[in-house]
């Protein structure tokens, strides 16, 4: 008895082969990303996967915007839940650290940079650039949250490399990095405030 493929539509079958290369991301690391490995998860042909990223470096790179753009639209979503003035800084700068560890983006941006994906965080600031666009009304706050999305990505990047050891080596918690990049955003968004008129309005 033949098993008949169910047939997807091209954004249907680019949304499965992301999500399956997300799973394999997180289980077995970047290098095990290949487009092999993702056609095989979800029952596809490899030339069907060719069809949609071109090779495995666009593969990645399309993982790394998926990704980008998942933790970024979640981020938004916190950050429209309360004025700027009243949000839950700590909660942002998890959401960005679990999305480089646990989340493995960190792995993929640093797997993509050592094998000559230069352009490997393009996705990535593209995504924060969207995100930020849509809610800073003015090109001061723009500046502001810019500069601490440059300072929350390297620290978090850096984090998901060698913040378990260094932290350890250290004798301090794991979380360390975290607690720094939540004192270091919420004190320069204070200052912004204060030196632009007191508190951010609803």
């Amino acid at each position: 008895m033949s098993i008949v493929k169910k047939r997807l539509s091209p954004e249907e079958s680019r949304s499965a082969a992301l999500e399956a290369a997300r799973q394999i991301l997180v289980e077995m690391g970047p290098a095990a990303v290949t487009l092999k490995a993702v056609a095989a998860r979800i029952d596809r042909t490899h030339a069907n996967l060719l069809h949609h990223f071109g090779s495995a470096a666009g593969l990645q790179k399309a993982l790394a915007a998926y990704q980008a753009e998942t933790v970024c639209a979640t981020i938004g979503k916190k950050m429209a839940e309360s004025p700027p003035g009243e949000r839950n800084v700590r909660e942002i700068v998890d959401l960005a650290f679990d999305a480089f560890n646990s989340g493995g983006a960190g792995a993929l941006a640093t797997w993509m940079a050592a094998t000559g994906n230069d352009d490997a965080l393009d996705p990535i600031v593209e995504a924060i650039h969207r995100l930020i666009d849509g809610m800073a009304p003015d090109a001061d706050e723009k500046r502001l949250m810019h500069e601490d999305t440059l300072a929350l990505v390297l620290m978090a990047l850096g984090d998901a490399q060698l913040g378990g050891p260094m932290a350890e080596a250290l004798g301090l918690p794991r979380d360390t990095a975290r607690v720094l990049a939540t004192e270091l955003i919420t004190g320069r968004i204070a200052k912004f405030w204060a030196d632009h008129g007191g508190k951010a309005a609803g």
